[in-house]
């Protein structure tokens, strides 16, 4: 039995010029904050990470924004959201940070090869 293939990083995440810009489809009010895979297909896939802070006056977006720095070792600063600040699609820009070292942490993560 042929197996599935597995989800790409391609779509999620795209190199800018001032850093990396990633997609991800926030679920906010969960139990708690974590990865929980891709969401979607192809070039409209996204990051799906459960946010534990409620969606109200933008704790939601802080705690996100608080999540991806401690999980890619960057500073909060370095953080903002370019599109979606009140939806739960959205996209965010990280800085100084590599395609390559966003991959890898990914990858290792979800137990995937981008």
């Amino acid at each position: 039995m042929p197996q599935p293939p597995k989800p790409s990083f391609d779509s999620v995440l795209r190199a800018r010029p001032d850093g990396v810009a990633l997609a991800v489809r926030a679920l906010p009010g969960a139990m708690k904050t974590s990865i929980l895979g891709i969401h979607g297909e192809g070039t409209s896939s996204s990051l799906k990470i459960a946010v534990h802070a409620p969606p109200v006056e933008g704790r939601a977006n802080e705690a996100l924004i608080a999540f991806l720095a401690h999980t890619f070792s960057l500073p909060r600063s370095s953080i903002g959201i370019v599109s979606g600040g009140s939806s739960r699609s959205k996209v965010l820009l990280l800085r100084g940070a590599s395609l390559a070292d966003l991959r890898s942490t990914l990858s290792s993560l979800l137990k995937l090869s981008s």
